[in-house]
């Protein structure tokens, strides 16, 4: 019924945990899809010590996107669920989303409720991070609301709304999550049933300056045909005001061509949401 993908690309010092969640869960009608991107470290002779428990995919460094899409691409579930090699499941993770889509015809994409670990220490998400439960483009175009390895999804929807943008190389989870809600609801499982873990080095949301890759995803959605008028001027908005903050920060640090570029993006949506009397918060 589902198909687990987990990226990874040498996390050997951390794979086994994730691998291990994934094959303690009380729901058995699953297929595990470790796509291996490449990996230089040890993650080879892990993979080889879960024989045919687990199925493995080699490919050529190209990133989680790619990673991510080949595992969509080659399972055979009616569902897809992510786990990022760093995070955990815990034990009933699969049990409670399935039952959830069983009780809720119609619904197509829900997640949980997580814990976050950061450096080893649980911390309390902010406010601004609460996650929501429907149709929540919106809020969505501000910060990442959905996390890859809480979600569950019916194949159904990439046909819909096409796979990863293997061309972002940070905020592709991000794009994919707008594209999603900007006609699809996402629903909410209250119970935190997965192990968020950060702080270490190989992070992509390590990379700086990765509000330009928010921006691009926006600017792409604005540029589709799949947004209502009322999202099309929220996204505008956001974009011109994330445009405007990445502008300041290329004046400050002498990058004028980037500044002048993110400044034209900015007055460039501006009267899609200015005539509604929208204003950016900047």
């Amino acid at each position: 019924m589902v198909s687990v993908v987990i990226p990874t690309y040498n996390r050997g010092w951390i794979l086994r945990e994730a691998i291990e969640s994934v094959l303690s869960q009380d729901f058995k009608d699953f297929e595990l899809i470790v796509v291996d991107d490449g990996s230089t470290d040890n993650t080879s002779d892990i993979l080889s010590e879960y024989g045919d428990r687990i199925r493995v995919l080699f490919q050529r460094n190209s990133g989680v996107s790619a990673a991510r899409n080949t595992g969509i691409k080659k399972g055979a579930g009616t569902y897809i669920a992510f786990l990022d090699s760093d995070d955990l499941w815990l034990p009933k993770k699969l049990s409670k989303q399935v039952d959830f889509f069983i009780k809720t015809p119609g619904a197509r994409v829900c997640q949980t409720e997580e814990i976050w670990i950061r450096d080893g220490i649980r911390v309390n998400p902010k406010k601004k991070h609460k996650k929501s439960s429907g149709m929540f483009f919106n809020e969505s175009l501000h910060l990442c609301l959905v996390s890859p390895s809480a979600v569950m999804i019916h194949r159904s929807i990439f046909d819909q709304i096409g796979l990863f943008d293997e061309t972002l190389p940070a905020c592709e989870d991000y794009d994919l999550w707008l594209r999603i809600l900007s006609c699809c609801p996402v629903y909410l499982i209250d119970d935190p049933l997965i192990v968020k873990r950060g702080g270490h080095q190989d992070q992509l949301s390590r990379i700086p300056g990765l509000d330009r890759f928010r921006i691009r995803a926006i600017e792409k959605i604005l540029n589709s045909p799949r947004l209502q008028e009322d999202q099309a001027r929220a996204a505008a908005s956001v974009l011109s005001e994330k445009s405007i903050l990445y502008a300041k920060g290329c004046l400050k640090r002498g990058r004028l061509d980037e500044y002048r570029r993110y400044r034209m993006l900015a007055s460039r949506y501006a009267p899609l949401f200015q005539g509604a009397g929208i204003k950016p918060s900047v």
